[in-house]
């Protein structure tokens, strides 16, 4: 049985709800020229989550977080570059990007208010909605908020916005 909270998310999640050997990717949604992604008849270059942990922990575990970014990453399908961290102070905050080639996950922490915002944007065959559920294990908050944003729209582009 699918923990309560994902629900909101199944939408965005196809296929990982059969077993990974069932899984296949459809040529046609990417161009493999620019990596943009073609979704419910949009084209755009990437998917980017605006998402916020709400009564968190683990927000100073610099070790943590590092390991659970890394992870999510790797089941997002998204390819590792670099990861740049900063620990503020003792238990004073965690400040995180992680670049891929395919964009980035960025997390800043605030230990004291429970609270993280976390930014994640990716291109390609890649689903960062799958970064999720790696990075609400490893700082448990109680309340998650998502926004998706669908980034370079084709039709927004060719009208000069």
């Amino acid at each position: 049985m699918l923990p309560h909270w994902i629900a909101e998310f199944k939408d965005h999640l196809p296929g990982i709800f059969r077993p990974a050997s069932s899984r296949s990717i459809d040529p046609v949604d990417v161009n493999p020229k620019g990596f943009f992604v073609e979704r419910n008849g949009k084209q755009f270059a990437g998917t980017h989550l605006i998402i916020e942990f709400v009564h968190a922990i683990n927000l100073d575990d610099l070790e943590r977080i590092k390991a659970a970014l890394i992870e999510a990453t790797r089941v997002s399908g998204a390819t590792l570059l670099h990861v740049y961290m900063h620990r503020f102070s003792e238990a004073g905050g965690v400040s995180a990007v992680v670049v891929l080639a395919e964009s980035h996950i960025s997390i800043h922490t605030w230990p004291q208010y429970g609270y993280a915002a976390i930014d994640i944007f990716m291109c390609g065959t890649c689903n960062p909605f799958l970064a999720i559920p790696v990075l609400r294990n490893a700082l448990a908050p109680k309340k998650v908020k998502v926004q998706e944003f669908l980034r370079g729209e084709v039709r927004a582009l060719d009208v000069g916005l």
